[in-house]
């Protein structure tokens, strides 16, 4: 089928990679110095990475090619071999002392239980009305702060696009959560590897099944606990 594919000139392209975070279907890679659509099934055609670079370089174009499917997006990502995910890094802390003792324990915010997505209920009344964080499995172990900074007064479900099975039925549940549980918000929180990037691909594609909208938060935790990017979408 005929459909819009993005274009990069690469005599334009500086490969400065501005571009790459932008796609969060993860189509885009610096290959050699220069900006590369790696997949054209993972390009969605909208164009969002267009804005981010300051050449011009990139450009929407209508051409053959498979049509988009949100689920082989998601399963394709996870497929991938040699994910920065995996690799091994060891993080330098400058912490406390030793002999330097919290005053006292911090408090979990945690309000309501299982958290796993495919454990919740989307009708639990927890979920009602609620601010709802979509968090990663390793968001919050990588962040000193998570439970008194973003969890408190929020309702949580986690989930791993990379190595949970079933998404599907998570973007259902996604979907009865803003229809049914009608959620004020949604911030999705994930981790800075690539294949983390599918939570909000689910989140956008249960948005899009949805009958009703939501504002969606996307924040990106770096390995080291800080925040790197946060924006509306």
């Amino acid at each position: 089928m005929k459909r819009d594919i993005l274009r990069i000139d690469e005599q334009l392209c500086n490969g400065c990679g501005l571009c790459v975070p932008s796609c969060h279907e993860g189509a885009l890679q610096i290959v050699d110095g220069k900006a590369r659509l790696v997949s054209e099934l993972m390009c969605d055609g909208l164009g969002a990475c267009i804005g981010h670079c300051p050449e011009g370089a990139i450009t929407i174009e209508t051409t053959e090619a498979e049509p988009y499917s949100e689920t082989k997006v998601i399963e394709q990502m996870n497929n991938r071999s040699g994910c920065p995910g995996s690799r091994e890094i060891v993080i330098e802390k400058q912490g406390q002392p030793e002999n330097q003792v919290a005053s006292a324990d911090q408090p979990s915010e945690l309000r309501q239980w299982p958290i796993q997505m495919h454990l919740v209920n989307p009708n639990a009344p927890y979920f009602r009305d609620a601010d709802l964080i979509l968090a990663a499995d390793c968001v919050a172990f990588s962040m000193g702060n998570f439970h008194s900074r973003y969890l408190k007064g929020k309702s949580l479900a986690i989930a791993c696009p990379k190595l949970d099975q079933g998404l599907d039925i998570y973007i259902g549940k996604l979907t009865a959560l803003i229809d049914t549980a009608k959620v004020n918000t949604i911030t999705v929180m994930m981790m800075e590897v690539p294949c983390c990037s599918g939570l909000l691909q689910m989140v956008k594609t249960a948005m899009s099944k949805a009958s009703r909208k939501v504002p969606v938060k996307m924040m990106v935790t770096g390995i080291n606990g800080s925040i790197l990017k946060e924006e509306w979408i």
